[in-house]
């Protein structure tokens, strides 16, 4: 288990570890606790970067092709009978918010929580 760290833009420094590009330390510790939680039975099906289709992919009138817009969450996981997407936020972008509000919209079923650090 080799951890490297980065330093970017905006102060946080991205982790790699057990195979994992995390954004921060944060998310990376996050990962730590989540894994004891399911080792504990707490929670299941742990999902690390899970991604979201928000609007699929199309051509315009002019034919030209448009990628699909998709959120990539932090974690997903199984908590009693609801299913949770979490991420772990130090700073929220403007696409962020955006792609938050869409997600929350498309996937309403789903339970959604930010934690702020």
């Amino acid at each position: 288990m080799t951890t490297t760290t980065i330093t970017t833009k905006y102060g946080n420094k991205r982790v790699v570890e057990d195979g994992y590009a995390f954004d921060s330390k944060a998310e990376c510790a996050r990962y730590y606790e989540l894994k004891l939680m399911q080792r504990a039975g707490q929670i299941s099906a742990l999902q690390v970067h899970p991604t979201y289709e928000l609007q699929p992919a199309f051509k315009d009138r002019d034919g030209k092709h448009q990628r699909a817009i998709c959120y990539e969450a932090d974690f997903a996981y199984i908590e009693g009978p609801d299913r949770i997407v979490e991420d772990v936020k130090g700073h929220e972008t403007k696409d962020y918010k955006i792609k938050a509000k869409l997600f929350r919209y498309r996937y309403s079923a789903l339970v959604y929580r930010v934690l702020k650090v």
